[in-house]
């Protein structure tokens, strides 16, 4: 399972709030509700993600194993 604590934790130390991270990026409330809940979102949306952040995926998706 993979877990967003980190891309959520990255825009909380850019100073951004929700609305500004989902402007930030182009995503919609659902997908940031998705991050939120740890459900799957598509690569496009963690890409727009790490482009914003000038970061790789590692720092902004962690894997957790049962």
């Amino acid at each position: 399972k993979f877990i967003y604590k980190p891309a959520l934790e990255a825009s909380i130390d850019r100073g951004l709030n929700k609305a500004q991270l989902r402007k930030m990026t182009d995503i919609s409330s659902a997908t940031l509700s998705k991050l939120n809940k740890g459900e799957n979102v598509t690569t496009d949306i963690l890409l727009r993600i790490c482009e914003a952040f000038d970061c790789d995926l590692s720092d902004i998706v962690e894997i957790v194993r049962d």
